[in-house]
């Protein structure tokens, strides 16, 4: 039996692995859940799966969830401390990552550092820390498994085949719900617009980005760190349909694309599995019935966050720690309805532009610029209302 420890268990990704798990009866054992605030979710996932241990991140949350639990045997910490002893845990054979956001990047650190493979669908691990994992992955001996369905398709795309031949990696992306609307429009988006995704049902802060194409940039520099390309051989096409999940070209003009219906429970199931694609239940690709396919150039006019990325990465060093911490900071202003979301790019350029750059930012530095963006951006939305 595998065993299985999952960061943030209650979001869209921990939900949605566990579905998959469902799947896969005596395969798969949780040692650990952990939530942020979700105590009732929470609580029913420890009763059906007993893991050893559960966490709440939020720890005024913590009596509620012992109350809940009062009569099993299962382990209850609470805390952010908490949240990363769990992940540093060695006694599991792999760690889900699912976590959003920027607070998500110490845990990936710490299951790696403890020698685990690591399922990582928080892609801002390796946008503000991909240096410093990559060195660890290496150190430690394990494995790194991309959970976004661009990278498990580049992944799945690069088996077998030489890096050396890579020309370009090309991620594909829907462009979103205002692919189509006029940029005079924008001023006008509402919060109930940016959360209607035309294909994809992920959390808040997620849909979001996609709205803004900012999840585009991101994989970008995630990219970048986890195929070890240079940021000219990564080039982003708008594909409405969300059909081919991403393709590599190779140096002989040759494309391999990986296709799916737009469904994470796929490339969760693929980190799960790896090296196997094992049989699952998930909706079939009918490629009759898909019929015609489209792609388009991103217009970077609409969606500036995607120039923000590639110059962010482009600068390197401390650059792409800004853009990320800026970037959670202002979509969570946004979710709350502090600023509008023409507002969204404004503000994490000006937080690049005006930060001290450094040049191999290390965790304390990492640390501190993330302390510093975040009081950046509060202060400019102070301001701003």
């Amino acid at each position: 039996m595998k065993s299985v420890g999952i960061l943030g268990s209650t979001g869209s990704i921990g939900v949605q692995t566990l579905q998959v798990i469902d799947t896969f009866p005596g395969e798969y054992g949780i040692k650990y859940l952990t939530a942020n605030k979700n105590v009732k979710l929470l609580a029913e996932q420890a009763l059906k799966y007993n893991p050893d241990t559960v966490c709440i991140v939020q720890e005024n949350f913590s009596e509620e969830l012992e109350v809940l639990l009062k009569n099993t045997d299962i382990t209850i910490t609470s805390g952010r401390n908490a949240l990363l002893e769990l992940a540093g845990r060695n006694d599991v054979d792999l760690v889900m990552n699912g976590l959003v956001g920027a607070s998500g990047m110490e845990p990936t650190i710490e299951a790696v550092k403890s020698g685990v493979d690591v399922a990582l669908s928080n892609k801002e691990s390796m946008v503000m820390a991909g240096g410093i994992i990559n060195d660890l992955l290496k150190s430690n001996s394990c494995n790194l498994f991309p959970v976004d369905s661009e990278h498990s398709a580049i992944w799945q795309c690069l088996k077998g085949e030489n890096n050396s031949e890579i020309k370009r990696l090309i991620l594909t992306g829907s462009g979103g719900p205002f692919r189509t609307t006029p940029k005079e429009d924008f001023s006008n988006i509402t919060l109930e617009q940016a959360l209607q995704h035309p294909n994809w049902d992920m959390g808040n802060k997620i849909t979001i980005d996609s709205a803004t194409m900012m999840n585009k940039g991101l994989e970008v520099i995630e990219a970048y760190w986890l195929f070890g390309v240079t940021s000219n051989q990564i080039d982003i096409v708008v594909h409405p349909e969300s059909i081919i999940h991403s393709m590599v070209e190779f140096v002989d003009g040759s494309i391999k694309a990986q296709l799916g219906v737009p469904d994470m429970k796929i490339p969760i199931q693929y980190s799960l599995t790896y090296p196997h694609h094992s049989p699952a239940n998930w909706e079939n690709l009918d490629l009759v019935k898909m019929g015609t396919l489209h792609f388009e150039k991103p217009d970077l006019e609409k969606f500036p966050c995607i120039r923000l990325a590639y110059e962010a990465l482009g600068k390197g060093g401390s650059s792409p720690i800004v853009l990320n911490v800026a970037n959670d900071n202002v979509v969570a202003a946004f979710l709350n309805g502090l600023i509008p979301f023409t507002q969204i790019p404004i503000l994490i350029e000006d937080a690049i532009n005006k930060h001290d750059w450094i040049s191999n930012p290390d965790l304390e530095a990492i640390s501190k610029l993330s302390n510093w963006t975040s009081q950046f951006i509060h202060e400019q939305i102070t301001t701003y209302a």
